[in-house]
């Protein structure tokens, strides 16, 4: 039985981010959900994958990209079906580690200059990449075009999701890949190396001049990696 691929966006962007990994895919076999990711908590964005994966039958591959990393690192944990994680530029906390622990680890980083709040009623913010930089700082790779139908459709996170620490991470437990651009302005490559020796990766993949927007811009090399792991499960 070929397993179900579920792909989960992070902040700034949305399930259609992952039209080009998903239409290679389908030619594949493979069923895929590009699943919506709620972007308000860590805890309840978790909840909300894994509620989802309990309704699939069979196994998965579950596939995050940016802080859909931290997402899919939860939600796994008490997943009895999920046999690998694929990270797509995303983020692999480990116990109490948070996306800024991360975000600053190495140097690299210049998205965190080009970001705005808005306040929110609860108290909280909603964070977005200003429009005009949006382009440059997050999918440098793609075209004009492209990228400001993006940044007008991009989803904010909230910061409530942003600064909250990990639970006990699935990698630990679980085989998983990695790949990641050599060009990334919102997490430093460094960073990527060295979650993927951490989590003692089956394989860390760099892919040369690639912006973070790797599910949109890159996603033949986004396919084999996800590929790669539902061959090997």
């Amino acid at each position: 039985m070929k397993p179900t691929i579920v792909l989960v966006h992070g902040a700034f962007a949305e399930s259609a981010s992952w039209n080009g990994v998903i239409r290679r895919l389908h030619t594949t076999g493979h069923r895929v959900i590009a699943a919506g990711n709620p972007l308000r908590t860590l805890t309840t964005d978790a909840a909300a994958i894994a509620d989802l994966l309990a309704g699939i039958q069979g196994p998965i591959v579950l596939a995050g990209h940016s802080y859909g990393g931290a997402v899919i690192t939860n939600a796994a944990r008490d997943s009895a079906n999920v046999e690998a994680l694929v990270y797509v530029a995303g983020l692999a906390p480990d116990k109490g580690e948070n996306t800024p622990d991360l975000l600053n680890k190495y140097p690299g980083a210049t998205l965190g200059e080009h970001l705005y709040e808005v306040p929110l009623s609860d108290g909280t913010a909603d964070v977005y990449i200003h429009q005009n930089a949006y382009h440059q700082h997050f999918c440098a790779d793609l075209s004009a075009e492209q990228a400001a139908l993006d940044a007008a459709t991009q989803r904010p996170f909230n910061t409530a999701a942003l600064n909250e620490g990990s639970g006990e991470p699935a990698w630990k437990t679980l085989p998983s890949w990695f790949i990641y651009p050599e060009l990334d302005l919102a997490i430093p490559a460094q960073t990527f190396r060295f979650m993927a020796e951490r989590a003692e990766a089956r394989a860390a993949i760099e892919i040369p001049g690639a912006s973070h927007a790797l599910p949109a811009s890159q996603p033949e090399a986004v396919t084999d990696c996800i590929l790669q792991a539902a061959a090997e499960i």
